[in-house]
């Protein structure tokens, strides 16, 4: 069985632990099907202060994430292994989708470099990104979250990280860029709620019909309210 090996460069490596440590993603490194090391870029800063950002050229508010620091860790990871993709996100990155997770899934060795403060200098892109993604038109506070939630979505999809096989094929997008139907529960009624009577007939005829009925009214919904990426 096949193993994944993701490396994450971070100015703030709390943001990332706990997440990565919890749920299917702490399942699938106690399996052993992927190893995630977390990398401290303050460690990586070898002036007396262990400076890891300074202020832009050219002016404007915030503080930029120095290129020295990036390039010695980089530098040591690449040395000891071969990457299949380097991974930079920023708002100018393709947007992320289904297809995207399935293609890094397949992957041995992946990094991620996150941006942290106003950002990094840009030469860490130009010199090492092989992949720049988008999670979506806004912007957060650092490359973290979004990384995670790459990451999330191509953990589940290695073999052997959930215990349904079938669960994440049947997953939204993952055919078609279909959204999956509702999905219901215990009890059949609640509060005067009602879960559609096709779920509890017994007829998986009728079943699969009433899926994939209610699958295309969503997606339609989807590309009407414009969350589908142009």
């Amino acid at each position: 069985m096949r193993s994944m090996r993701i490396d994450i460069i971070t100015a703030v490596p709390d943001l990332v632990v706990s997440p990565l440590n919890c749920s299917i993603i702490k399942r699938a490194q106690t399996k052993g099907l992927v190893e995630i090391v977390i990398h401290n870029l303050r460690d990586y800063a070898y002036d007396k202060h262990r400076q890891i950002d300074d202020k832009p050229f050219g002016g404007g508010a915030g503080m930029l994430l120095k290129p020295e620091p990036f390039f010695e860790c980089i530098e040591k990871l690449k040395a000891e292994r071969e990457y299949d993709h380097i991974v930079f996100t920023t708002p100018f990155g393709k947007v992320f989708d289904q297809k995207g997770a399935n293609y890094l899934s397949l992957s041995k060795n992946i990094m991620f470099i996150t941006g942290h403060y106003k950002g990094i200098d840009d030469r860490v892109r130009q010199k090492f990104a092989t992949d720049l993604i988008s999670i979506g038109n806004f912007v957060v506070s650092g490359g973290e979250l979004p990384s995670l939630l790459v990451i999330d979505s191509i953990i589940r999809l290695i073999p052997g990280v959930l215990n349904d096989s079938e669960s994440a094929l049947n997953d939204s997008f993952m055919v078609g860029h279909e959204i999956s139907a509702p999905d219901y529960t215990r009890p059949a009624e609640y509060r005067g709620m009602k879960v559609p009577e096709e779920l509890l007939s017994g007829n998986h005829k009728l079943i699969k019909e009433w899926q994939e009925r209610e699958s295309h009214a969503l997606t339609e919904y989807w590309k009407k309210n414009n969350y589908i990426a142009e």
